[in-house]
């Protein structure tokens, strides 16, 4: 990206407090989370228990990437022993604790391309991923500036216990939407908790997280109409294959 370290945590701040805007709102209280990468071996993550609206650079930490993905391979781990390998990750052993979900954040940023990270629990999200439809909502696409933002379908994660369990089963599902497309995704959906927007510049991040809950909102009004009506396949390819539609995702900087 080119940016420096004091630059990449301004940029974070901004994602933060704009998905953790009241206006919205995507996330309230201490929900949700956001991280940037800043090396091949580091990155900056919201501190466990803050708040994204009110993100201050004391509520971020600087974490090591590869401690916490050789977690992910681990099995027979218990809560506490996951909990001390997430506070040993950090960079400065005074800084606070990192969310536990940190350990999802270490493999995304992995990912090729992949800068910025967003999660929060969006209303109209959450209320489709609560219902017995929420698989389809993630592998069907509604309009075309959902496929822009979102690409041609979302990772779509089974219930899972957050934490090493979660980082593992989305890790999973991941990569196969990897080797299926052959690009990272720009969103995941974890069924009965919320969604993760990922890319390589906060306008990316920002415009699937909205995206994706401007979406559920009309999935919802579609479906008290008897919907919704889905496009057809090769549409939704045809749609994420047009020149102006490149055009477009850099313009938002996708």
């Amino acid at each position: 990206m080119g940016l420096d370290m004091s630059e990449i945590l301004q940029a974070l701040l901004r994602l933060s407090h704009e998905l953790g805007n009241p206006a919205r709102p995507l996330a309230i209280l201490g929900e949700g989370n956001t991280s940037a990468r800043l090396s091949a071996t580091t990155f900056l993550v919201k501190a466990s228990g803050t708040n994204l609206a009110t993100l201050r650079d004391t509520d971020v930490v600087e974490c090591r990437s590869d401690a916490l993905r050789a977690l992910l391979d681990q099995t027979g781990l218990t809560d506490k022993e996951v909990d001390a390998a997430v506070m040993t990750s950090r960079v400065n052993p005074q800084s606070r604790k990192p969310s536990v979900e940190a350990l999802f954040h270490a493999y995304f940023l992995s990912l090729p391309g992949i800068e910025f990270v967003g999660h929060t629990h969006a209303p109209a999200v959450n209320a489709v991923l609560c219902s017995p439809r929420a698989r389809e909502f993630a592998e069907k696409r509604m309009f075309p500036d959902e496929i822009v933002c979102c690409d041609v379908e979302s990772v779509f994660v089974p219930y899972t216990d957050p934490g090493l369990w979660l980082a593992q089963a989305i890790r999973k599902e991941t990569d196969v939407f990897v080797q299926k497309h052959g690009r990272p995704p720009r969103v995941v959906l974890l069924e009965n908790h919320g969604i993760i927007t990922l890319g390589r510049t906060v306008e990316a991040v920002l415009a699937a997280m909205l995206m994706a809950e401007k979406a559920a909102q009309i999935w919802i009004g579609a479906a008290a109409l008897g919907g919704p009506q889905f496009l057809p396949e090769d549409q939704t390819r045809r749609i994420t294959s047009r020149p102006d539609e490149e055009v477009r995702r850099r313009q938002l900087n996708m």
